[in-house]
Protein backbone atom coordinates (compact mmCIF):
# COMPACT_ATOMS: atom_id res chain seq x y z
CA UNK A 1 0.00 0.00 0.00
CA UNK A 2 1.48 3.53 -1.06
CA UNK A 3 -1.32 5.45 -1.30
CA UNK A 4 -2.23 7.57 1.92
CA UNK A 5 -5.70 6.13 1.80
CA UNK A 6 -4.27 2.67 1.98
CA UNK A 7 -2.14 3.25 4.71
CA UNK A 8 -5.01 4.99 6.70
CA UNK A 9 -7.14 1.92 5.57
CA UNK A 10 -4.11 -0.56 7.01
CA UNK A 11 -4.41 1.49 10.23
CA UNK A 12 -8.17 1.41 10.58
CA UNK A 13 -8.23 -2.62 9.84
CA UNK A 14 -5.14 -2.84 12.58
CA UNK A 15 -7.46 -1.05 15.30
CA UNK A 16 -11.06 -2.54 14.20
CA UNK A 17 -9.12 -6.34 14.17
CA UNK A 18 -7.96 -5.55 17.63
CA UNK A 19 -11.11 -4.26 19.04
CA UNK A 20 -13.10 -7.22 17.76
CA UNK A 21 -10.05 -9.12 18.98
CA UNK A 22 -9.94 -8.55 22.61
CA UNK A 23 -13.50 -8.72 23.27
CA UNK A 24 -13.81 -11.89 21.38
CA UNK A 25 -12.17 -13.44 24.27
CA UNK A 26 -13.60 -14.30 27.92
CA UNK A 27 -13.77 -11.50 30.71
CA UNK A 28 -9.71 -10.80 31.99
CA UNK A 29 -9.66 -10.98 35.80
CA UNK A 30 -7.25 -8.90 38.04
CA UNK A 31 -4.79 -11.52 38.85
CA UNK A 32 -4.51 -10.80 42.91
CA UNK A 33 -1.15 -12.69 42.68
CA UNK A 34 -0.07 -9.29 40.38
CA UNK A 35 0.10 -7.43 44.11
CA UNK A 36 2.92 -9.86 45.27
CA UNK A 37 5.84 -8.17 44.52
CA UNK A 38 9.46 -9.25 44.82
CA UNK A 39 10.75 -6.86 46.39
CA UNK A 40 8.80 -6.72 50.45
CA UNK A 41 11.61 -4.68 52.39
CA UNK A 42 10.81 -1.41 54.61
CA UNK A 43 13.12 1.43 54.80
CA UNK A 44 12.36 3.78 57.35
CA UNK A 45 8.91 2.93 58.34
CA UNK A 46 7.68 2.47 54.63
CA UNK A 47 6.97 -0.54 53.24
CA UNK A 48 7.08 -1.87 50.01
CA UNK A 49 10.39 1.39 50.32
CA UNK A 50 11.72 0.92 46.53
CA UNK A 51 8.49 0.71 45.21
CA UNK A 52 7.31 3.24 46.83
CA UNK A 53 10.18 5.54 46.35
CA UNK A 54 10.89 5.17 43.04
CA UNK A 55 7.75 6.92 42.31
CA UNK A 56 9.55 10.22 42.74
CA UNK A 57 11.10 10.03 39.30
CA UNK A 58 7.53 9.98 38.03
CA UNK A 59 7.28 13.57 40.10
CA UNK A 60 10.49 15.01 38.65
CA UNK A 61 9.38 13.44 35.18
CA UNK A 62 5.99 15.30 35.73
CA UNK A 63 7.20 18.52 37.47
CA UNK A 64 10.05 18.92 34.39
CA UNK A 65 7.29 18.36 31.46
CA UNK A 66 4.83 21.19 33.19
CA UNK A 67 7.57 23.50 32.79
CA UNK A 68 8.48 22.58 29.77
CA UNK A 69 5.19 22.53 28.28
CA UNK A 70 4.38 25.94 30.17
CA UNK A 71 7.64 27.18 27.71
CA UNK A 72 6.90 25.94 24.80
CA UNK A 73 5.37 27.54 21.58
CA UNK A 74 2.70 24.83 20.96
CA UNK A 75 -1.04 25.28 19.85
CA UNK A 76 -3.78 25.39 22.20
CA UNK A 77 -4.86 21.51 22.05
CA UNK A 78 -1.08 20.68 21.74
CA UNK A 79 -0.58 22.99 25.03
CA UNK A 80 -4.01 20.69 26.77
CA UNK A 81 -2.34 17.77 25.88
CA UNK A 82 1.26 18.29 27.18
CA UNK A 83 -0.06 19.42 30.51
CA UNK A 84 -2.63 16.51 30.50
CA UNK A 85 0.52 14.24 29.95
CA UNK A 86 2.69 16.30 32.54
CA UNK A 87 -0.14 16.43 34.99
CA UNK A 88 -0.96 12.10 34.61
CA UNK A 89 2.82 11.53 35.40
CA UNK A 90 2.40 13.37 38.83
CA UNK A 91 -0.70 11.99 39.61
CA UNK A 92 1.00 8.65 38.83
CA UNK A 93 3.47 9.22 41.26
CA UNK A 94 1.18 9.87 43.74
CA UNK A 95 -1.29 7.00 42.51
CA UNK A 96 1.15 4.30 42.76
CA UNK A 97 3.03 5.31 45.92
CA UNK A 98 -0.46 4.75 47.27
CA UNK A 99 -1.08 1.75 45.89
CA UNK A 100 2.57 0.40 46.81
CA UNK A 101 2.35 1.14 50.42
CA UNK A 102 -0.39 -1.44 50.77
CA UNK A 103 -0.89 -3.49 47.13
CA UNK A 104 -4.33 -4.90 46.41
CA UNK A 105 -7.22 -3.98 43.87
CA UNK A 106 -8.52 -1.02 46.19
CA UNK A 107 -5.53 1.04 45.98
CA UNK A 108 -4.59 -0.05 42.28
CA UNK A 109 -7.65 1.74 41.07
CA UNK A 110 -5.93 5.01 41.88
CA UNK A 111 -2.73 3.88 40.16
CA UNK A 112 -4.29 2.92 37.19
CA UNK A 113 -6.70 5.95 36.91
CA UNK A 114 -3.86 8.47 35.82
CA UNK A 115 -1.40 6.31 33.95
CA UNK A 116 -4.25 4.99 31.64
CA UNK A 117 -4.46 8.31 29.89
CA UNK A 118 -0.78 8.82 29.26
CA UNK A 119 -0.29 6.72 26.07
CA UNK A 120 -3.85 7.75 24.62
CA UNK A 121 -2.95 11.20 24.88
CA UNK A 122 0.52 11.01 23.56
CA UNK A 123 -1.78 8.72 20.28
CA UNK A 124 -3.83 11.84 20.09
CA UNK A 125 -1.04 14.09 19.27
CA UNK A 126 0.42 11.65 17.02
CA UNK A 127 -2.32 11.49 15.15
CA UNK A 128 -2.69 15.23 15.16
CA UNK A 129 1.21 14.66 13.24
CA UNK A 130 0.77 12.27 10.86
CA UNK A 131 -3.30 11.87 9.94
CA UNK A 132 -4.45 15.88 10.49
CA UNK A 133 -4.50 18.24 13.33
CA UNK A 134 -8.44 18.73 13.15
CA UNK A 135 -8.38 14.48 13.88
CA UNK A 136 -6.04 14.78 16.65
CA UNK A 137 -7.49 17.69 18.58
CA UNK A 138 -11.35 16.02 18.30
CA UNK A 139 -9.64 12.87 19.60
CA UNK A 140 -7.77 13.79 22.21
CA UNK A 141 -10.69 14.20 24.53
CA UNK A 142 -12.52 10.79 24.17
CA UNK A 143 -9.32 8.90 23.89
CA UNK A 144 -8.61 10.18 27.50
CA UNK A 145 -11.99 9.93 28.63
CA UNK A 146 -12.15 6.00 27.17
CA UNK A 147 -8.93 5.25 28.43
CA UNK A 148 -10.33 6.64 32.23
CA UNK A 149 -13.55 4.61 31.55
CA UNK A 150 -11.92 1.75 30.89
CA UNK A 151 -10.36 1.67 34.55
CA UNK A 152 -13.37 2.37 36.05
CA UNK A 153 -15.42 -0.32 34.20
CA UNK A 154 -12.42 -2.86 35.54
CA UNK A 155 -12.96 -1.49 38.93
CA UNK A 156 -16.57 -2.35 38.74
CA UNK A 157 -16.94 -5.64 36.39
CA UNK A 158 -13.22 -7.23 37.23
CA UNK A 159 -12.97 -6.63 33.70
CA UNK A 160 -9.25 -5.77 32.11
CA UNK A 161 -10.18 -5.90 28.38
CA UNK A 162 -11.22 -2.47 27.64
CA UNK A 163 -8.42 -1.26 29.82
CA UNK A 164 -5.56 -3.69 27.94
CA UNK A 165 -6.94 -1.92 24.57
CA UNK A 166 -6.46 1.79 25.86
CA UNK A 167 -2.85 0.54 27.31
CA UNK A 168 -1.25 -1.34 24.17
CA UNK A 169 -3.84 -0.56 21.02
CA UNK A 170 -1.87 2.78 21.23
CA UNK A 171 1.50 0.83 21.53
CA UNK A 172 0.48 -0.85 18.16
CA UNK A 173 -0.65 1.70 16.56
CA UNK A 174 1.97 4.53 16.91
CA UNK A 175 4.83 3.18 15.25
CA UNK A 176 2.98 1.83 12.59
CA UNK A 177 1.88 5.58 11.64
CA UNK A 178 5.52 7.02 12.29
CA UNK A 179 6.63 4.48 9.55
CA UNK A 180 3.49 4.53 7.39
CA UNK A 181 2.88 8.90 7.44
CA UNK A 182 4.86 11.79 7.35
CA UNK A 183 5.33 14.11 9.98
CA UNK A 184 6.20 17.49 11.31
CA UNK A 185 8.39 16.47 14.59
CA UNK A 186 11.39 14.35 14.59
CA UNK A 187 10.39 10.75 15.75
CA UNK A 188 13.57 9.73 17.15
CA UNK A 189 12.65 10.96 20.91
CA UNK A 190 9.21 9.30 20.51
CA UNK A 191 10.56 5.92 19.00
CA UNK A 192 13.10 5.92 21.58
CA UNK A 193 10.64 6.09 24.64
CA UNK A 194 8.73 3.66 23.30
CA UNK A 195 11.08 1.14 23.35
CA UNK A 196 12.63 1.69 27.17
CA UNK A 197 8.48 1.93 28.07
CA UNK A 198 8.54 -1.90 26.12
CA UNK A 199 11.84 -2.37 28.04
CA UNK A 200 10.49 -1.04 31.38
CA UNK A 201 6.83 -3.93 30.81
CA UNK A 202 9.49 -6.80 30.34
CA UNK A 203 11.47 -5.71 33.61
CA UNK A 204 7.96 -5.74 35.28
CA UNK A 205 7.27 -9.16 34.13
CA UNK A 206 10.71 -10.28 35.48
CA UNK A 207 9.85 -8.46 38.73
CA UNK A 208 10.66 -11.54 41.10
CA UNK A 209 13.73 -13.31 38.39
CA UNK A 210 15.49 -9.86 38.47
CA UNK A 211 15.43 -9.20 42.34
CA UNK A 212 16.50 -13.01 42.46
CA UNK A 213 19.89 -11.79 40.86
CA UNK A 214 21.38 -9.93 43.39
CA UNK A 215 18.76 -8.54 45.82
CA UNK A 216 19.38 -5.24 45.38
CA UNK A 217 16.71 -3.96 43.06
CA UNK A 218 13.37 -5.84 41.17
CA UNK A 219 12.33 -5.47 38.27
CA UNK A 220 9.22 -3.71 39.63
CA UNK A 221 11.32 -0.82 40.83
CA UNK A 222 13.42 -0.22 37.83
CA UNK A 223 10.01 -0.45 36.05
CA UNK A 224 8.74 2.81 37.52
CA UNK A 225 12.47 4.12 37.20
CA UNK A 226 12.23 2.71 33.09
CA UNK A 227 8.89 4.11 32.39
CA UNK A 228 9.68 8.11 33.97
CA UNK A 229 12.78 8.33 31.68
CA UNK A 230 10.66 6.91 28.73
CA UNK A 231 8.23 9.82 29.66
CA UNK A 232 10.70 12.28 29.66
CA UNK A 233 11.65 11.00 25.98
CA UNK A 234 7.97 11.18 24.90
CA UNK A 235 8.05 15.09 26.30
CA UNK A 236 11.34 15.95 23.82
CA UNK A 237 9.23 14.36 21.24
CA UNK A 238 6.18 16.09 22.32
CA UNK A 239 7.75 19.94 23.28
CA UNK A 240 11.06 19.61 20.77
CA UNK A 241 11.26 23.25 21.11
CA UNK A 242 10.45 25.29 24.36
CA UNK A 243 10.56 29.02 24.62
CA UNK A 244 13.79 30.49 25.61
Amino acid sequence: MTTASGRGGLLLAVAVAAIAGVFAVDPIRQDLAYHAFADQRRLLGVPHALNVLSNAAFLIAGAWALVRVARAALDRWERVAGHTFALGLVLTALGSAWYHLAPGNATLVWDRLPLSTLFPVIFAVVIGDRVSMAAGRWLLAPLALGAIASVLWWQRADDLRAYALAQFLPMVLIPLMLVLLPGCRPAAPLVAGIALYAAAKLAELGDHALFALGGLVSGHTLKHLMSAAAAVLIVLWLVPRPRA
